[in-house]
């Protein structure tokens, strides 16, 4: 064989055992994100969590129907924020779905995430076994990842959780049928389901900021109550500003400004800039605040 040919076998064997190596660090990876959703969701704390949330809609689908059991109605809020959809309750339980997100989502929700997100590396510090996740061929970036992907998976199971109970309750106490929409007009049952969907997606979507900042926090500290706290005390803190009419300049760069654009979603022509601005807030807030994570994972002493 000819130094040529040597060489060229050389090359594939090169490349061949390259291709092993990555797809060995893929499987490995799918096996961590695997095992990171079975750690996560196997928790007290978190089944506690999806345990609160599912029973939001259960109190409020029933502290309706016992408010309006003589006959009587529910007054609703501003047009197309969340308390008016209660009004509508009664008429469709569908309704429940959307009262119940938007009950949900300015405190709930968002506390579920940061306890969750807040504990993601900060707790594996605390334990001890943050050093063991590290190990070849994982690497830090690649542990960063399967943990924020956890916890974005935990946003959607938790907004769904909260979307199911409500339709389940809504269906239970109440009448469904034909959805009217913000705008006046009347769309079918299966539409309003699809509508329902896509708020709940909506809404899952608008805690990827969340998920970012308070994977930020966990990175900062060895202590997973201390990032829980952080992160939550920052949701409250924003959540405060945020209502402040003097702060009206800086208020629409704050991560919960366009929450509740997902009403926009029950308009017939749907209203969407709104929500492409909450989704772009939502997608800048991951970016820095991914970035950020990942800067101070990278130089974190991890032997301390």
């Amino acid at each position: 064989m000819s130094r040529a040919e040597v060489a060229g076998v050389q090359e594939v064997q090169a490349v061949e055992e390259a291709g092993d190596v990555r797809e060995v660090r893929r499987l490995w990876s799918l096996g961590l994100f695997r095992s990171e959703l079975a750690i996560t969701f196997r928790r007290w704390r978190t089944l506690a969590l999806l345990g609160v949330l599912a029973a939001v809609p259960i109190l409020v689908g029933v502290a309706v129907k016992i408010e309006t059991s003589d006959g009587s109605t529910i007054g609703g809020g501003g047009e197309g924020g969340g308390p008016a959809f209660i009004a509508q309750v009664t008429n469709n339980g569908l309704f429940l779905v959307f009262t119940a997100l938007a009950a949900t989502l300015p405190f709930f929700l968002p506390m579920a995430i940061g306890v969750v997100a807040g504990d993601s590396i900060a707790g594996e510090s605390s334990a001890g076994t943050l050093r063991y996740l590290l190990v070849a061929p994982a690497g830090r970036t690649r542990l960063l990842l399967v943990k924020y992907a956890t916890t974005l998976t935990f946003c959607l199971v938790a907004t769904l959780v909260v979307a199911v109970s409500a339709l389940a309750v809504g269906a239970l106490l109440f009448p469904v049928g034909e959805v009217t929409t913000i705008s006046g007009t009347r769309i079918g049952f299966g539409e309003g389901m699809l509508r329902a969907l896509l708020i709940a997606l909506a809404v899952a979507a608008s805690l990827i900021g969340v998920a970012a900042l308070g994977l930020f926090v966990s990175t900062l500290t060895s202590s997973g109550i201390a990032a829980m706290a952080t992160t939550v005390g920052l949701l409250i803190t924003i959540q405060i500003l945020d209502q402040i009419p003097q702060l009206h300049a800086i208020q629409p760069y704050f991560f919960s400004h366009y929450w509740l654009s997902f009403a926009d979603l029950l308009r017939e022509p749907v209203y969407w800039d709104e929500l492409v601005k909450n989704l772009g807030l939502q997608g800048l807030y991951a970016a820095v605040f991914g970035s950020a994570a990942w800067a101070r994972f990278g130089a974190k002493d991890i032997t301390a």
